[in-house]
């Protein structure tokens, strides 16, 4: 287990108010809090990867290419193109997105 994850993976005691409770028993159908709080988390990651998925097809489809091929020709192509205000948010954009899926793909597999 690497340092950071065992930085994160200390105990917590975390006190929410019943209504709280209430509707993530609701939400998940489970009667066990750290369960149903877990469930949650889960749905989130899934729905924020979902999200960041929809992204980066965008950007797949715009510059039919893939980030790593569109980031070779990026890296060792001087063209006119990529000076553009456009092409270098769409790039940082597009290799932020890239950066953000992987964080969240490793946290989750953090997740019991």
């Amino acid at each position: 287990m690497n340092e950071t994850r065992q930085r994160y993976m200390q105990t917590a005691t975390l006190t929410l108010p019943k209504e709280t409770s209430w509707i993530l028993t609701e939400l998940t159908g489970e009667p066990r809090f750290d369960v149903a709080l877990t469930l949650i988390i889960r749905d989130c990651f899934h729905y924020k990867l979902a999200q960041i998925e929809t992204s980066l097809k965008h950007y797949e489809q715009k510059y039919k290419s893939s980030f790593e091929a569109y980031k070779q020709i990026w890296d060792t192509t001087d063209c006119e193109d990529h000076y553009s205000y456009e092409a270098e948010q769409d790039y940082l954009e597009w290799e932020a997105l890239i950066t953000r899926r992987h964080r969240l793909n490793d946290r989750l597999a953090w997740l019991p």
